[in-house]
C-alpha cells in the first residue's frame, strides 16, 4: 500500500473539479509529494472522455482505496458531493466532503476519512491548498489526546462501519451489531 507517511496519494478529477485539482497537486508535488492521478489531465476532451464524468472517476479513485493500493486519496468536481458519492460505493471507502480547514481536520481526526473531496465551485486554489496539507498532516485522534477515550470511540465507530452489512442489519430489527463500546463525554480541552 502507498503511504501517507512516505508521500504518496492518488487523486482524481473531472472537468469541474479540475482547476482546482491541478493548484492542489502543484502545492503538493512543490512538498515532495508523489502523485498518481486518475482523472482529467492536462489535454483531456469532455467530449471524447467520457470516462472522465465525475462518478466514473470517483468509482476509479474510490477502487483504488479499496484494493488497497492507496491510504487516502483527494478529489474534486464542481461540489464534491457527485465524485464523493461515487467513491463511498467502494468498500473501505470512508469519504467526506469539506470546504474548510476544520471540517477537514475533523474529517481525518475524528472520522478517519480516506478519500476526502472538494468542490471547485466553492473552494478557492489557496483553500483547496490549505485544506490537503491539513487533511495529509493528521491522523485519527490527532491533536485530540487530552479528550478520554477519544480516539478510541471513533475507532470503534470506523471498524463497525467497516464491518457493516446492511442485510444482517435489516434482519437485525436495523439495529448495528456492536463490535465493543466505549463511553464518550464532551470534554473541554484544558487550559495549556
Amino acid at each position: 500500500m502507498k503511504l501517507v507517511k512516505d508521500k504518496y496519494l492518488v487523486v482524481g478529477a473531472d472537468f469541474a473539479g479540475y482547476p482546482l485539482k491541478e493548484a492542489v497537486v502543484a502545492h503538493l508535488k512543490e512538498k515532495g509529494w508523489k502523485i498518481t492521478d486518475l482523472g482529467v489531465v492536462e489535454g483531456s476532451d469532455p467530449d471524447k472522455d467520457t470516462d472522465l464524468m465525475f462518478h466514473r472517476v470517483g468509482l476509479r479513485v474510490g477502487s483504488a482505496i479499496a484494493e488497497g493500493e492507496f491510504e487516502r486519496a483527494l478529489l474534486f468536481c464542481g461540489t464534491g458531493m457527485g465524485i464523493h458519492i461515487a467513491a463511498s460505493k467502494c468498500p473501505h471507502v470512508h469519504a467526506g466532503v469539506v470546504e474548510s480547514v476544520p471540517a477537514a481536520l475533523r474529517a481525518i481526526t475524528g472520522n478517519g476519512v480516506n478519500v476526502l473531496a472538494m468542490g471547485a465551485f466553492y473552494v478557492a486554489p489557496q483553500m483547496g491548498c490549505d485544506i490537503a496539507d491539513a487533511y495529509l498532516n493528521a491522523e485519527l485522534g490527532s491533536g485530540y489526546e487530552w479528550w478520554k477515550n477519544f480516539y478510541e470511540f471513533h475507532k470503534l465507530a470506523i471498524d463497525e462501519l467497516e464491518a457493516f452489512d446492511y442485510e444482517e442489519y435489516k434482519k437485525n430489527g436495523f439495529k448495528v451489531k456492536h463490535l465493543g463500546d466505549y463511553p464518550i463525554a464532551l470534554e473541554k480541552k484544558p487550559e495549556e
